[in-house]
């Protein structure tokens, strides 16, 4: 076996094994169910999930946003100078001007973000019996209200509970391969283990709040592990897919769908940040420095990471 290969497959056994230790943690341990939680562990369990929320903010912004933003603007500068190379014959009159100036990651990133909006509304037209709240979500919120404590705001549609959480999976899923198949496409030890280990950085994190996150909207046991396992199978997957198209010659138009695909993945997982976990965390008034402070906390850890990711 080839060296380089041997740190791939080890790569792959890395990934799929600490995503799915960091998931299963807050899905196997009852100390972590804030429906069950009373006094200062249930204090805890908000600063906890302020956290997880700063973490996925910074996924979000420092991450698949940036990435997809560079990636889409690359390939589609590659591919404006392919096509007029290839209609003109004379690529040296047309390179000086392949610079976009419309800004096409933003949009097909607030496509992604309009997606799931426009999803979430007909399944809100077609099923308006299923806005009625869960009994967490009645649990978690109503101390509020009967106490007549001022909150942030109004409190996030309470309906989307379930569709929220498989967007934020599937969302995942998508970057989750990406990464792996960026780690599988590289050519050099060093390479590999370097981008191996700045995913592994922030995954363990994302992937624990996930848990956290299946876990406090009420999620079965069961059904969470499903999505902890199979959320584990998608950078393994990527990795797999990467080292068996890593000898073949790239294909412009495979590059750009796969970078348009991350950045509906972005507006998707944004959505799912800014609409349901940063609101559901703010929702109570209790401690707001506390919670300002763990939330940025998630968020510079995810901002130190991307130096290296």
């Amino acid at each position: 076996m080839e060296p380089l290969v041997g740190v791939k497959i080890g790569c792959l056994l890395a990934l799929l094994v600490l995503t799915l230790f960091c998931g299963i943690i807050p899905i196997c341990f009852k100390w972590f169910r804030i429906h069950a939680a009373t006094g200062k562990h249930r204090r805890v369990l908000n600063l906890l999930g302020c956290v997880s929320a700063g973490v996925f903010l910074g996924a979000g912004l420092m991450h698949m946003t940036a990435e997809a933003l560079e990636g889409i603007d690359s390939e589609i500068q590659s591919y404006i100078l392919q096509n007029r190379t290839g209609s003109e014959g004379n690529s040296s009159d047309t390179t000086d001007s392949t610079d976009v100036d419309y800004p096409f990651g933003e949009l097909i990133i607030s496509l992604g973000f309009f997606l799931v909006f426009l999803l979430e509304s007909l399944a809100l037209q077609w099923c308006p019996g299923s806005t009625r709240r869960s009994k967490t979500q009645e649990e978690e919120w109503g101390g509020a209200h009967s106490l007549n404590l001022h909150s942030h705001g109004p409190l996030p549609p309470p309906s989307q509970g379930p569709f929220r959480a498989l967007v934020l999976l599937l969302s995942l899923s998508f970057h989750s391969v990406f990464e792996g198949l960026a780690v599988g496409l590289q050519s050099s030890v060093p390479a590999v283990l370097q981008l191996c280990l700045a995913v592994l950085a922030h995954k363990g994190l994302v992937v624990f709040g996930v848990g956290l996150r299946l876990v406090q909207t009420g999620t079965g046991p069961r059904w969470a592990l499903v999505s902890i396992l199979a959320l584990a199978l998608m950078s393994p997957l990527g990795l797999a897919l990467g080292m068996a198209v890593a000898g073949g010659d790239p294909e412009g138009g495979r590059a750009l769908a796969q970078t348009v695909l991350e950045g509906v993945a972005a507006g998707t997982f944004l959505y799912v940040t800014f609409l349901e976990i940063l609101p559901r965390e703010l929702a109570t008034p209790e401690s707001p420095l506390a919670k300002w402070a763990c939330v940025a906390a998630g968020f510079s850890f995810m901002a130190i990471i991307a130096v290296w990711a």
